[in-house]
């Protein structure tokens, strides 16, 4: 029997091919939750974008078939398949099953490139059970096979063909993967992000999980300012900015290849509150900005106050313009390419290649004084646009001193109607923003009182996307909000204010809102108010939505509870649901009320309540269902929720009518339950 304190080379494990991706998926793509799941059809996509920045490649396809399999086409120059230099095996074969295998290393096949430069393709070949790969080139159409990161059929020609091009279809592993069901949305929105950063490539979104396909197709001529119109769709743009700001510049032509790379940037203001920077290099988003971003925003910052003071728009008491002045209502997409881009961590959330913050410092400011000198109304606007903000800053900067203020006088009872917890350890305890007196009451009887500390709204929020900094903290509500959780607030631009994460009064913040249209109108507003004030707290992962149950099913004396999946309908649900528990889900019904009012079904042998309002829930089915830790569904919120989140806000409760118009029309079929 071998000793437990025994350490020799027989406790060192060899992962063999792609052993080591399948053993540590979250390694390679992040996780293996739907993200991970959707991160597959990325790398295979960002390799036929390789193909369009390197001029090969004019449009790619995408098609989710019925059974969540992912088909990839291209027209690029198809993987090579001539036999290997060094591993005698078909290069495709190489590219297919050995990690950081691929052309993305000297820059002799890619000046620049996204995915995991070698590593992308082989990653997916390794967490899918089953990968089918065809290569069009040379006049012939190639095949290869492989399961689970192995070759299990050979290549081979096929046919003949007159065009080039690569074809990939997989099959992601249900070992591997929480789900393998591909969210279209998602997919939708990534592709329609790098049609916007590759000007004129055409990529089509194929959905077959339809009775009739669905298809989305993505092309754009003016690129990246297409995008930034995009990002300013729902918004106001006064009439002196209706053009976005475009400007484009390359190193020097003599410089090394190690300090080689272009900059693209477009920039348009609108009359509101927030900024909406996005900065990307070589295709890949970079959510932590980098040196990019900060050469991008010294530029700006520098370039406006030396023609504010040059035209005398900044007199010499004045003191200068900050940043957050002038990128207030602002909307910009910065997207770089570069040879051989040095990212900070495996996500690649930041660019850390120093020089081309020098780079973007240089072609911006170039770019901008040559626009502000021949755009003179337009510069002007500009510079009254961050003179309005500076005086809105110092207001609003009063105004959180004053919500400061008032939170350390308020000792004994926290604002808002804070039923507060007794621990005092903020990794313990949650705080449930509950909508209204009579959920907030039912809550308050049914919590844990140890932990959960209860904060009742009363109406809605303020809808902090159309106001300012100094309007929003002004609100009683948002004050209650503030003071409550504690660390502060950051300003709309994102990197001001006095916010500070460590005094986080409760790391779980839950919202919980009723399953109505008030409810979602609530539940959206606070997430928006996150996201623009304290975002930080989505990014450590302490803002949740609750999950409550949308029917009771009662048999006999005892109540099914029934929750929204996301994917269908909610009557589909409850149909599905009766029939799981062995009843007629057609017998005929009869709308009656209980005593206490609630809306409920007659069936026989059942009886059917729809929850439209969290108070319809005496405090023990509410806590059971929707606050125990040990029973409730609790949904984290992330950064790409909440930018949706926001977008919705924008356009369904912006100045445009015609948003809120075609929104309308899109999902009405999908309407269930509406509140009369």
């Amino acid at each position: 029997m071998a000793n437990e304190n025994d350490y020799d080379g027989g406790e060192i494990k060899i992962l063999e091919g792609l052993e080591a991706v399948r053993k540590r998926p979250g390694m390679y793509i992040g996780s293996t939750s739907a993200s991970g799941l959707h991160h597959l059809v990325w790398e295979i996509v960002d390799n036929s974008v390789d193909e369009a920045m390197a001029g090969f490649c004019t449009e790619i396809q995408v098609t989710v078939h019925a059974d969540n399999s992912i088909t990839v086409v291209d027209n690029g120059r198809g993987i090579p398949v001539d036999e290997h230099p060094v591993k005698k095996i078909p290069t495709l074969e190489v590219v297919m099953t050995i990690l950081h295998a691929g052309g993305k290393f000297d820059n002799s096949a890619y000046k620049v490139s996204g995915g995991l430069h070698g590593v992308g393709i082989s990653v997916v070949n390794a967490l899918s059970k089953r990968v089918v790969v065809q290569v069009r080139r040379d006049g012939n159409t190639y095949e290869m096979e492989f399961s689970r990161g192995k070759t299990v059929k050979k290549m081979e020609v096929v046919g003949t063909s007159d065009s080039t091009g690569t074809t990939v279809t997989f099959w992601p592993d249900d070992e591997i993967f929480e789900t393998c069901i591909y969210d279209f949305d998602t997919l939708h929105n990534r592709l329609q992000e790098t049609a916007f950063l590759n000007k004129n490539l055409k990529i089509v979104l194929t959905d077959e999980r339809e009775a009739t396909p669905h298809v989305e197709e993505f092309c754009y001529e003016g690129g990246i300012i297409d995008f930034v119109k995009f990002l300013n769709e729902g918004k106001d743009v006064p009439e002196a900015f209706k053009e976005p700001i475009y400007i484009e510049g390359k190193s020097d032509p003599d410089a090394p290849v190690a300090k080689m790379g272009e900059v693209e940037v477009s920039l348009q203001w609108n009359s509101g509150y927030g900024e909406n920077v996005m900065s990307f290099a070589n295709d890949i988003y970079t959510p932590e900005g980098g040196m990019h971003l900060e050469g991008f925003r010294t530029a700006l910052t520098r370039v406006i106050n030396d023609y504010a003071r040059k035209q005398n728009l900044l007199k010499e008491k004045d003191a200068n313009l900050t940043g957050d002045d002038v990128r207030e209502g602002l909307s910009a997409v910065i997207s770089v390419k570069l040879p051989d881009p040095q990212f900070e961590g495996q996500t690649k959330a930041k660019l850390g290649s120093s020089y081309m913050r020098a780079l973007t410092l240089k072609i911006v400011t170039d770019g901008l004084v040559d626009y502000l000198e021949e755009h003179p109304k337009p510069a002007r606007e500009i510079v009254k646009k961050a003179q309005q903000a500076c005086k809105a800053r110092n207001a609003a900067r009063k105004a959180r001193e004053a919500t400061r203020r008032k939170s350390l006088l308020e000792t004994a009872s926290l604002p808002g109607k804070l039923a507060d917890c007794s621990v005092r350890d903020a990794e313990l305890t949650e705080l449930f923003i509950v909508e209204g007196d009579s959920a907030g009451g039912s809550a308050k009887d049914g919590r844990r009182r140890d932990i959960q500390a209860i904060l009742p709204l009363r109406g809605k929020i303020l809808n902090v996307e159309r106001v300012g900094d100094h309007r929003a903290f002004s609100s009683d509500t948002i004050q209650s909000l503030i003071t409550a959780i504690g660390c502060g607030v950051t300003t709309s631009a994102g990197d001001g204010g006095d916010f500070d994460i460590t005094k986080a009064r409760y790391h779980k913040i839950i919202i919980m809102t009723d399953a109505d249209v008030d409810g979602a109108h609530i539940r959206i507003l606070l997430l928006t108010f996150f996201y623009k004030y304290m975002r930080p707290l989505i990014d450590a992962g302490y803002v949740y939505v609750a999950c409550p149950p949308i029917f009771g099913i009662k048999v006999r004396n005892k109540i099914h509870y029934v929750y929204p999946n996301g994917r269908q309908p909610e009557d589909e649900i409850l149909r599905d649901t009766i029939q799981s528990l062995g009843l007629n889900p057609d017998d005929n019904d009869e709308d009656g009320k209980a005593k206490d009012g609630k809306i409920t079904k007659k069936r026989k042998g059942y009886t059917v309540q729809r929850y439209k309002g969290l108070g319809e829930m005496d405090p023990k089915q509410l806590a059971s269902t929707t606050m125990d830790p040990k029973t409730r569904i609790l949904q984290r919120v992330s950064i790409e929720d909440a930018v949706v989140a926001d977008r919705a806000v924008r356009e369904l409760m912006g100045s445009e009518v015609g948003y809120r118009r075609e929104y309308i029309e899109k999902h009405a079929h999908d309407a269930r339950f509406l509140d009369a």
